[in-house]
């Protein structure tokens, strides 16, 4: 029997899901070996509840809300993930730089399991960091107002928006195709829409021209359905809202960060 033989009888739903759990494990113990990969996935989001809630809490006083840190974490969560998701981009970008990609072309795997494992274990990373920032929040303040089923699904939407900017920056690094500069365009494109946002102030704060862009702003839309589920506010509407941007997002990134990785090693 030949190898091309056997490598044909490898298919399935089986087989891929194996080889998921493989490119999983492997960006797994790549960010666990990589001392300064832990660090941004541990230290930056501790830094960011305990930094922002002291330094603005003071200053910042959100309407119906008593403790700007439960106003506050919601939109941490989305900051935290977006930041995170650029390493997404520097990964993808890296593996292709450094022929770790053209390695995965000569293995028996599934393609389409590169991109699935690297997004599976950014969700795997972003419900550690999620677990881990309540819990800082928590012991600073941080409280449930709508009972534990409206904040679990809180943290579900927040793995939503993380699978959303896995895939967008997956696409990104695959375009770019280096690591430097898929880092530096992530951020690039991250930090304007979270700062223009409902992420730290109340929109009706900013002036007009911003406060119109920050109202369809998707950042917005996605932390205030977060923080709505958080607080107990009426949560259908934006809750709602905020999946369907999501799916829509989904609907476009994945398969062009699929065409993308498909062109990209077929050449």
């Amino acid at each position: 029997m030949t190898a091309v033989t056997d490598f044909g009888r490898l298919s399935g739903p089986g087989w891929l899901l194996a080889n998921i759990a493989t490119v999983t494990g492997r960006n797994l113990r790549r960010l666990v070996r990589v001392p300064t990969l832990v660090a941004f996935a541990t230290v930056q989001p501790v830094l960011f509840v305990v930094l922002f809630t002291y330094t603005w809490g003071g200053a910042i006083h959100p309407p119906n809300v008593d403790r700007y840190i439960d106003y506050l974490l919601p939109g941490l969560f989305v900051l935290t993930i977006a930041f995170g998701a650029s390493q997404t981009a520097v990964a993808i970008a890296d593996d292709l730089s450094t022929g770790m990609i053209d390695r995965f072309r000569a293995l028996p795997i599934a393609r389409s399991a590169v991109l699935a494992g690297r997004t599976a274990a950014d969700a795997v990373r972003n419900l550690f960091v999620l677990t881990l920032m309540t819990v800082v929040a928590m012991a600073i303040g941080f409280r449930f107002h709508a009972g534990t089923a409206a904040f679990a699904g809180a943290i579900g939407l927040a793995m939503l928006v993380g699978v959303a900017f896995s895939w967008l920056f997956a696409l990104l690094g695959l375009l770019v195709r280096d690591a430097e500069a898929a880092g530096t365009g992530g951020l690039l494109a991250v930090i304007p829409l979270i700062f223009t946002s409902s992420t730290f102030v109340p929109i009706e704060t900013m002036p007009g021209w911003l406060e119109a862009f920050a109202t369809v702003n998707p950042i917005t839309i996605v932390v205030d359905a977060m923080r709505a589920l958080c607080l107990g506010t009426p949560a259908t509407a934006p809750v709602v809202q905020a999946l369907g941007l999501i799916t829509g997002l989904l609907a476009l990134t994945v398969p062009l960060a699929v065409l993308r990785y498909r062109h990209t090693t077929a050449t």
